[in-house]
């Protein structure tokens, strides 16, 4: 990840700034906290010179130390919900969010794609005392997650092919035909209902909200049996889908009007 000096044509450069960089893109690369000395054998930089930039980025608040090592905080992705159209997608999609989550008594997600990554950028709690959601800012290898699927399965043609390229490289072809074979049921039906693979008793619930270009988005809903149900699965699940519909529908509507 580090740049060869030597065969940088470039007419500007600001070394200090690309190391500072080279820690932020692998941190976001990487999904676990490294150590200094795990960047330093990646980006081929000795730990002193690293040092430095880990203590501004920690300063600035775009890093933090935990018991494992150095991680990103929010403060990057927070910088990138002030973009118009992801500030847009979430003020589009925050009252029908709140409406399914009352209707269907379980929290609900708005996710996006960030490279070969899933991105949460909103949730809405459930009523009550009882749900499950994860934080804003959460990411998941799409490969890995239910709402992967939908964004493969609802693509358009080339944007498959270039997410086809994408995981071939990182995770391999078998790897990625599994995912793929996988995605295209889940476009043919429309939604996923697939039990999470990391908390039990938990159905994650997804559907697709489509723009102008394709799915730009996935609403999930991590779907909690109650005891009495408030709500059956196939009733959620409904829901789901018309509260991705109706987001969909406020989307086109927003870039008809720009």
């Amino acid at each position: 990840m580090s740049l060869n000096d030597d065969t940088d044509d470039r007419k500007y450069r600001a070394p200090a700034l690309e190391k500072g960089l080279d820690v932020l893109e692998l941190l976001a690369s990487h999904g676990e906290p490294m150590t200094p000395s795990q960047m330093s054998g990646v980006l081929g930089r000795s730990v002193s010179e690293l040092f430095r930039m880990i203590q501004v980025l920690e300063f600035r608040g775009y890093i933090e130390q935990s018991p494992e090592g150095y991680r990103l905080t929010n403060r990057l992705f927070t910088l990138g919900m002030a973009q118009a159209p992801v500030k847009s997608l979430i003020d589009a999609a925050l009252p029908v969010m709140r409406e399914l989550a009352l209707t269907t008594v379980q929290s609900c997600h708005l996710v996006v794609l960030s490279d070969e990554q899933i991105v949460v950028i909103a949730r809405v709690e459930g009523p009550g005392d009882l749900g499950f959601s994860v934080r804003v800012g959460y990411r998941r290898n799409v490969i890995d997650a239910t709402s992967g699927l939908m964004f493969y399965g609802a693509a358009s043609a080339v944007a498959k092919a270039q997410l086809r390229e994408r995981l071939t490289a990182k995770f391999g072809a078998g790897r990625t035909q599994k995912f793929i074979k996988a995605a295209d049921e889940a476009g043919a039906h429309g939604h996923v209902e697939r039990a999470s693979d990391f908390v039990k008793g938990v159905t994650d619930l997804v559907a697709p909200v489509i723009g102008a270009d394709g799915v730009i988005a996935t609403l999930i809903s991590p779907y909690i049996e109650r005891t009495p149900p408030t709500c059956s699965i196939e009733e959620a699940v409904g829901h789901l889908r018309k509260a991705a519909a109706a987001i969909s529908a406020e989307m086109s509507a927003v870039s008809q009007a720009s």
